[in-house]
């Protein structure tokens, strides 16, 4: 599961765009975007060329959101690899490798996102 929280000032106006991308064939690791400014430029190229091989849930997070529970593909456990990624980075950061967890949290703050294994109702 992924909870999504933004510790952003409400008063903000702000929406953060978070791709949690699950991949399902180990040879597109290596072509995957190393950074979060050629993952959105190159999105579209992508999506049309890993076909079924890719799947992306977008979820839209505005200013002092408190928790949103996004929905992941009905096949995300088959998933290689699963990265988390979000426009509110800098563009130089690398997407966030989340393969190996199950439970996650992205708060999302003025400095970017971070990623935890905890549950935002703990």
């Amino acid at each position: 599961r992924v909870f999504l929280k933004s510790r952003m000032d409400p008063n903000a106006i702000t929406i953060t765009e978070v791709d949690i991308v699950f991949l399902y064939d180990d040879a597109l690791v290596a072509e995957f975007p190393d950074t979060k400014s050629r993952w959105y430029s190159m999105r579209r190229t992508l999506t049309r060329r890993f076909g079924d091989k890719m799947d992306i849930v977008s979820v839209f997070v505005p200013q002092g959101f408190d928790s949103e529970t996004a929905t992941l593909p009905q096949r995300s456990s088959d998933a290689v690899r699963v990265y988390v990624i979000a426009q509110h980075d800098e563009g130089g950061v690398p997407p966030i490798d989340v393969t190996e967890r199950k439970d996650i949290t992205v708060f999302i703050d003025g400095f970017g996102i971070i990623v935890t294994d905890s549950n935002p109702s703990n």
